[in-house]
């Protein structure tokens, strides 16, 4: 079946199964009748059986011919998608990028990219929702999702492009009431922000050097549900809390906050780009996605 005749002649026999007639399916592809059922007889003759029961008022197909329709559904659709890659791949990004982030990752890394996507591309527009809810990709409203943390659903087309540290924070005057050598059952009963937006903020698991484990359950004095939120308590003094590193990197780097018990870590996050169910991806996400990598990488090595 190298012949490339033999995709026409599919095509010519799905479009009579689709409409019922040879009429019908000439007048979709916009050739004469007498072609479709020129190459349809050939077709059958080629696969040896009849594909088709015709009769003076209809036409439909055998029980071979359904089941060899529904072959042909799958190749046909497998070609089309192959010639709109190609195309895809050839052309450079265009149209509007819909896409949805954390509100807090997004703010802070997804809109400068956004900003720099579109000057670079300037027949690109973008159009984000910032929500820390995981917003549905099925109906088909978002080209894109960034998702930060931990994907709950395995079965998503993802990739991840990058990753982000949890940091156990709060100002300089707090951090003076910690002992030198404290552990982290010394912080429980310091005042604690929690982030609601997480399934457990209250808590911790640390990890020493060593690989010595231990889990950590803080009493919330404050409890919030945004992250930004959760960094200006932070901020103002009212108690310590873990963040990711995105959100405090500047505060970090000016002395406003300084990170706790530093011979511990919690465990890293991930960072991943979330497709809709497609067989290919326009230009404009790949290269969002890759613009978005390539930041993300010097924004770990920084």
């Amino acid at each position: 079946m190298s012949d490339p005749r033999h995709l026409n002649r599919i095509a010519y026999f799905a479009a009579v199964v689709e409409t019922g007639s040879f009429t019908a399916a000439a007048a979709r592809l916009g050739i004469t009748k007498a072609v479709v059922s020129q190459q349809v007889a050939k077709l059958e003759e080629e696969v040896g059986a009849s594909l088709l029961v015709r009769t003076t008022r209809k036409v439909r197909p055998t029980e071979a011919g359904l089941a060899f329709h529904r072959r042909c559904v799958v190749i046909l659709r497998e070609a089309e998608d192959a010639f709109g890659e190609l195309a895809e791949t050839a052309a450079a990004p265009s149209g509007l990028l819909r896409l949805t982030a954390p509100f807090d990752y997004g703010v802070a890394v997804v809109v400068p990219a956004i900003a720099a996507f579109v000057a670079a591309h300037p027949a690109c527009k973008a159009d984000m929702a910032l929500s820390d809810q995981s917003l549905d990709l099925v109906g088909g409203t978002f080209d894109l999702a960034i998702r930060v943390g931990w994907l709950a659903d395995i079965s998503l087309q993802a990739r991840q492009f990058g990753s982000f540290r949890q940091l156990l924070v709060g100002t300089p005057a707090l951090a003076a009431r910690i002992d030198e050598g404290a552990g982290p059952e010394d912080i429980a009963a310091l005042p604690f922000v929690a982030n609601t937006v997480l399934r457990n903020p209250l808590t911790w698991q640390l990890t020493a050097a060593t690989g010595e484990v231990r889990t950590v359950s803080p009493r919330a004095s404050i409890a919030l549900d945004a992250t930004f939120a959760v960094r200006e308590a932070v901020r103002e003094g009212a108690g310590l809390s873990v963040l990711p590193d995105y959100c405090v990197a500047d505060d970090l780097a000016s002395g406003r906050l300084v990170r706790l018990l530093p011979g511990w870590s919690l465990p890293p996050g991930g960072i991943h780009a979330v497709f809709p169910a497609a067989r290919f991806r326009p230009t404009k996400v790949r290269a969002f996605v890759d613009l978005l990598t390539e930041r993300e990488r010097r924004r770990m090595a920084g």
